[in-house]
């Protein structure tokens, strides 16, 4: 505001000079001219420069802060990607879902609109998926809705989801029932009618699906919270929108392909510069959801080297969801090396630089990959495509 009177006093100054010069500049040359007659007396006006303004109409001027909070008026940063979303569906707990991995369940449907999504490993080699979804009540269609895993559902309760499985691995059974973790399971009658539907060109198990009216109905019938609590403290931490995460330093390295290890759908992420996401594939094809065929793609890729011990005979795995452990977070073409540590079981992990900070991620979507710290070797990250093996 200071320059903008300063420039309004000096254009009436000019003006006031023009003014003069169109006066005595616009005649004959000095020799042809006639002779003037005596100039009248005239009156001079004194033009007063602007005052500036006071302290406090300073105080009450936008800044560059209020403005950007202008820009984004009704909205506030979501808890699960960083970006910019109406201020009702930041305050709302997002549902997160089992989804079925196998190549006899794909396509996956549903999957690509979640913001988060876990995987890990399960009997027999496979991984199974579980998303996160803010904005679940626009599903079209979501599944294959799948059975429970313990650490799953830790996992779903670091991020204060809502937890929709159709049964459950016999020791994550006494959890579920225990009242402690809000989920919605198909086993009960009530739930299976209000949520669940059939795709009858799919055999079962790979046949129950959820839509996003179901997911409100089930909500509604168990009386749950749909709002975040007033004491609830963010998965992660991130970025802002004009100050990107570029990672750099003696802990970081090209990554522009990242396999995460798993045997049997053999995943690997690859980085498109154009847009910075990392593109999903899987079973040797592109990773789509079969909603709209879009390959899946996520900003920020989080590995999780972590304890897995095999529990039975059948297979079943128990995964260490609370301690501490090495990883990676790619991003940006880069890969940096992290720790990260988790105190409680309901209680999200954090993520550590090599100097202790906690990191940052992107503004975008989030793949976090639970790896067997037992079998690092499995894990690749390449500087270039063609180093892929």
């Amino acid at each position: 505001m200071k320059k903008e009177w300063k420039k309004k006093w000096m254009l009436s100054i000019l003006a006031a000079a023009g003014a003069g010069m169109l006066l005595s500049g616009c005649g004959k040359k000095e020799e042809e001219a006639a002779p003037l007659p005596e100039p009248k007396p005239q009156t001079v006006v004194e033009i007063e420069p602007e005052e500036p303004p006071t302290q406090a109409e300073e105080e009450t001027l936008p800044d560059e802060e209020t403005v950007a909070e202008d820009l984004h008026a009704g909205q506030a940063r979501s808890y699960l990607t960083g970006e910019w979303v109406s201020k009702k569906r930041a305050k709302q707990r997002p549902v997160s879902c089992m989804i079925g991995n196998t190549d006899s369940a794909l396509p996956q449907y549903g999957i690509g609109q979640a913001q988060v999504i876990f995987e890990a490993p399960v009997e027999g080699g496979l991984t199974r998926l579980m998303g996160i979804f803010d904005n679940y009540k626009k599903l079209e269609k979501l599944g294959s809705v799948r059975s429970s895993r313990l650490y799953y559902a830790y996992y779903s309760m670091g991020f204060d989801a809502i937890y929709l499985h159709y049964g459950q691995a016999s020791y994550a059974q006494g959890f579920l029932e225990s009242g402690q973790i809000d989920d919605l399971n198909g086993l009960e009658y009530e739930v299976d009618k209000a949520v669940i539907y059939r795709d009858t060109a799919k055999k079962a198990p790979h046949n129950a699906y959820a839509t996003g009216e179901g997911l409100a109905a089930g909500i509604g019938l168990k009386q749950y919270e749909t709002k975040y609590a007033k004491d609830f403290k963010a998965p992660f931490q991130f970025a802002e929108e004009d100050k990107p995460v570029e990672l750099d330093g003696k802990n970081c390295q090209d990554a522009a392909v990242v396999q995460p290890g798993y045997l049997i759908n053999k995943p690997y992420f690859e980085y498109n510069p154009k847009d910075g996401l990392y593109y999903r594939y899987q079973y040797g094809a592109r990773h789509i959801d079969g909603n709209d065929s879009s390959q899946l793609a996520v900003k920020n890729i989080l590995i999780q080297n972590s304890s897995v011990r095999t529990l039975d005979d059948k297979g079943y795995l128990d995964i260490a969801v609370t301690g501490e452990g090495s990883g990676w977070y790619i991003t940006g073409g880069k890969a940096e090396e992290i720790t990260w540590k988790r105190e409680e079981q309901f209680a999200p992990a954090r993520y550590f630089d090599s100097k202790g900070n906690e990191i940052v991620l992107n503004p975008g979507k989030t793949w976090v990959c639970i790896t067997d710290n037992s079998h690092l070797d499995r894990v690749h990250i390449y500087a270039d495509a063609g180093q892929m093996q």
